[in-house]
């Protein structure tokens, strides 16, 4: 599925699978060795909620992008491999993007630019 984002410097095009059900956003993009510069995950929620993400299972790092019911970005934090630490997103979130680690900053990417994808 596609997904957009548009920041301040242009617009950065993902291919997304969707963690639609409990048991698919739970494993999420857990025991994945490689994850493409263009692909990610993203877990919607409705309603909105506050979420917290860790890193259990997963081998390689992640940035985890926290977007808020009108599509902007309101939190980006990186994910280091195997940490247990919960990686809140702080206020209450329609969707949680997951891209490789490190692909929001190189890409310019930052909170407050805003997401798009047909849902």
């Amino acid at each position: 599925m596609p997904l957009t984002i548009r920041a301040k410097n242009g617009v950065h095009q993902f291919s997304v699978d969707v963690a639609a059900t409990p048991e698919q956003q739970e494993k999420g993009l857990m025991f994945v060795k490689t994850l493409a510069p263009d692909r990610g995950m993203i877990f919607p929620y409705d309603p909105p909620q506050d979420v917290a993400f860790w890193m259990k299972n997963t081998l390689i790092p992640l940035d985890i992008v926290y977007i808020r019911a009108d599509g902007t970005i309101a939190r980006i934090v990186h994910g280091a491999p195997l940490s247990l630490e919960p990686l809140q997103a702080g206020e209450p979130i329609a969707l949680v993007l997951e891209i490789g680690g490190g692909r929001a900053a190189a890409l310019g990417i930052k909170e407050g630019d805003t997401v798009t994808w047909p849902h």
